[in-house]
């Protein structure tokens, strides 16, 4: 049986940037494991927005962390022709009157408190900004001018060629089918391809984190949720790579949007989606009526787009823990397990971050952001990491 001292399931962008993270730091012996191809499972799903702004302050402590990472992409993997694909266009969200008002502003405050540049437009500045949309009813408006969106599956091959490059191996292909335990401490997997001894295991499974959860008989609180992403054409009002990523908390679904490139917008729901009796990635069915929905929706903001055309479509499924944010650290009394598990649509833009304090938690060291309140426990002890615009991907 070969031995690693780490070894990571899942071949993601979480698992690729954990053990990139891992050699980075020391780790001379790592071995990832990845069931199909690099970034080829909810990765290349991802609508690839990045933005610090959240109403859990430890969510954008993560954020930050990750900013650095993606601003200076070829430096932080080590490779000068590496690309994120990054489109640095700002990011608006905006609220108006009612429920959700209360929350931005508390949300804009945090942001701005901890240093995070952050500016309240008006709506004639918003307009100036993002010229194919209607203000008329925003009562607040907060613009990040750092954010923006990038490539999630570059970002994981990316990851991965550097861990390479560093020593790690990676094996694609290869399915785990149990944990080998000696009494509460894990010691190894078995997979399609045999078994590896370890000194520690580090799963970053996403919506298949149920079958770490049955191998060591432990609650992992976690569902698959499929949410859709349409790609709109309008000719006339042309989303282009200049004009800031959106997010309309007025809109029944909380919908966001952003360029996607030449005369199209790509727009999803930031809201609770369809959950699924089991983990897949295939595509799934987009009702001619839901289009209908989110396109009565997308033309009160952008009213041009009331002819739009859809240009294409897909759905990605997201993995939801009971508070919309994930878990990370040791689980409960087992020796040897680190999970990264449950972002809920925040995965990417958290990734470097998330990586590389799941690396320090492996190796024993101090942690970048405190896994704390990251904790499996707080779902028995209550200290959800709920956020303040409800259940929902902005979190």
């Amino acid at each position: 049986m070969s031995h690693y001292d780490f070894v990571v399931i899942g071949a993601g962008v979480i698992g690729a940037s954990v053990a990139h993270h891992l050699a980075a730091l020391g780790a001379k012996s790592v071995l990832v494991l990845e069931r199909s191809t690099i970034g080829a499972g909810t990765t290349s799903q991802s609508s690839g927005l990045l933005r610090t702004h959240y109403s859990v302050k430890q969510n954008v402590e993560l954020a930050r962390s990750s900013w650095w990472a993606f601003n200076n992409f070829a430096e932080y993997v080590g490779d000068d022709e590496a690309s994120c694909g990054l489109v640095k266009c700002g990011y608006m969200i905006s609220a108006p009157d009612g429920g959700k008002i209360d929350p931005l502003r508390a949300s804009l405050i945090a942001q701005q408190d901890m240093g995070i540049e952050v500016q309240l437009l008006d709506r004639t500045e918003a307009r100036e900004r993002l010229p194919i949309a209607q203000f008329d009813d925003a009562a607040l408006i907060g613009y990040e001018p750092e954010a923006g969106f990038a490539d999630a599956y570059l970002v994981a091959t990316s990851f991965a060629r550097a861990a390479r490059r560093q020593g790690v191996k990676i094996m694609e292909g290869v399915s785990v089918t149990g944990v080998v335990r000696e009494g509460r401490k894990v010691v190894g997997v078995q997979t399609s391809a045999g078994s590896f001894s370890c000194g520690a295991l580090i799963s970053t499974q996403n919506i298949w984190t149920p079958e770490m959860a049955a191998w060591m008989d432990v609650e992992l609180p976690v569902k698959p949720e499929r949410h859709t992403v349409l790609a709109l054409e309008c000719d006339t009002a042309a989303y282009s790579f200049k004009m800031p990523a959106f997010k309309d908390l007025g809109s029944a679904g909380m919908l966001y949007y952003r360029s996607y490139g030449g005369s199209q917008m790509l727009v999803s729901e930031g809201v609770v989606g369809e959950t699924l009796n089991a983990p897949e990635t295939e595509q799934g069915d987009i009702s001619l009526d839901y289009v209908g929905e989110v396109g009565a929706q997308v033309a009160e903001r952008f009213p041009a787009y009331e002819t739009a055309g859809l240009a294409s479509s897909w759905t990605g499924v997201y993995d939801v823990t009971p508070d919309w944010n994930p878990v990370l650290g040791s689980v409960s009394d087992i020796e040897g397990l680190v999970v990264g598990f449950g972002f809920s649509g925040h995965g990417f833009k958290l990734s470097p971050g998330v990586g590389k304090i799941l690396a320090q938690h492996a190796l024993g060291l101090p942690t970048d952001v405190s896994l704390g309140p990251y904790a499996l426990s707080r779902f028995a002890s209550g200290a959800l990491l709920v956020g303040k615009y409800g259940a929902g991907a902005v979190s």
